[in-house]
């Protein structure tokens, strides 16, 4: 991995460097404060249609502001995110909320899963929540445990699984309802490595097989390599190269 500027290259070993195509998600200047602490001061990056791009730095450097600053959770104070040339920050709440149950997926470094439902209720609940029905939406659901190799949970509920079982049905979660962008922070910061590689390996596969993109937080190396290119955020700066092109 060679840093330019900010900006690391990787191969990745899990698939083709995504150079060309659409752009998908592209953040501008963005800066974010909350009080008097700053946590984003001039963050940029653009994602492609189908890309892995993993977002780095240590603990404190801002990455998961500027993840939430993406996705639309979080306005920035100043700065553009726009989503297929679209401004998010022009967009009603309403409209947001439905981009996060329609095109844009998340994977949490807990799971943050439902604990009074079973796994399976768990995945066909975004499935649920935008009007499929219960039938349709558990089969769906099923197949999605099957692929992530976790069908043996589906009565359980997430209290009764390991956290490697219980990752693995947070990204069958994420991944159900076919979204055009995953967010991921730090989705294996509470598995050991063998779990960590596993659950890495099944993401990342299944995200590509649906040719969904990949906005991946993390401060592990090992779980950057399993991303197209880097983006490297220190003190709340990154620049990426996309954008200066």
């Amino acid at each position: 991995m060679t840093d330019l500027t900010g900006v690391s290259a990787s191969g990745g070993g899990t698939g083709t460097v995504q150079t060309s195509g659409p752009v998908l998600l592209e953040a501008i200047d963005l800066h974010k404060s909350f009080g008097s602490t700053t946590a984003l001061t001039s963050a940029s990056m653009r994602l492609r249609a189908g890309e892995v791009v993993a977002v780095m730095g240590p603990s404190g450097s801002g990455k998961s502001t500027f993840l939430h600053c993406l996705a639309g959770i979080v306005p920035p104070d100043a700065g553009i995110v726009r989503y297929r040339g679209r401004d998010l920050g022009g967009m009603s709440d309403r409209v947001r909320s439905q981009l996060r149950r329609t095109d844009f997926g998340f994977v949490f470094q807990f799971g943050q899963l439902v604990p009074e439902l079973t796994c399976l209720e768990n995945v066909a609940l975004p499935l649920r929540l935008g009007g499929v029905r219960r039938r349709a939406a558990e089969q769906k659901a099923t197949a999605w445990l099957e692929r992530l190799e976790v069908a043996g949970v589906a009565n359980k509920r997430p209290g009764e699984t390991s956290g490697g079982e219980g990752q693995r049905v947070a990204v069958a979660r994420a991944l159900v309802t076919g979204p055009t962008v995953v967010f991921a922070d730090e989705p294996t910061g509470a598995l050991d490595s063998l779990n960590g590689e596993r659950v890495l390996q099944l993401f990342v596969t299944a995200a590509r097989d649906t040719g969904a993109a990949v906005v991946l937080v993390t401060h592990e190396p090992r779980v950057a390599a399993y991303s197209d290119r880097e983006v490297v955020v220190r003190d709340g700066r990154t620049r990426d190269l996309e954008v200066a092109r």
